[in-house]
């Protein structure tokens, strides 16, 4: 896989990481969907131990990381993003036909609902490369609405 990244300064520039065959690399036979870039990291989603579940790759050490307690067999995590410093990671989850937004906190090694299970569909979640603030869209009476909350999932209104 070759990954073309754009920026400020010295971009763009192209990243190739080899096929890993065992699945331990960032390249394998499934499907990697959503790569989220934030400085030596690398998230995204893959189906490659049979169901869509959220890794994470460090690009310095050519290397995934393990991620304790974060990938569930009923749920579909989608659209992960990480804080620059890689301890945050935010992403969507569609359980039983409903989705919420997650936090998991690399240090603590724990997942936490920001927004609940609902109807209504989140999509696009994003983080601030400090890891303070998260913005998604929320499908609310017929359109998108931004949305701005603090790690804790409570709105900033500023």
């Amino acid at each position: 896989m070759a990954l073309t990244i754009t920026g400020c300064s010295n971009y763009p520039r192209t990243l190739n990481f080899p096929f890993d065959n065992g699945g331990r690399g960032l390249n394998s036979r499934n499907s990697e969907l959503n790569p989220y870039i934030a400085g030596n990291f690398i998230t995204f989603t893959s189906d490659r131990n049979g169901s869509q579940d959220i890794y994470l790759f460090d690009a310095r050490n050519r290397r995934l990381i393990d991620l304790p307690g974060l990938n569930a067999f009923d749920e579909i995590a989608t659209n992960p993003t990480i804080s620059e410093d890689g301890r945050y990671l935010v992403f969507m989850v569609v359980k039983q036909g409903q989705s919420g937004l997650y936090l998991y906190d690399r240090t603590t090694q724990q997942k936490r609902t920001l927004i609940p299970q609902t109807t209504k569909e989140i999509r696009n979640p994003m983080i601030s490369s400090n890891g303070e603030k998260i913005v998604f869209e929320t499908a609310n009476n017929g359109q998108w609405d931004i949305v701005v909350t603090d790690i804790r999932g409570n709105p900033i209104n500023d």
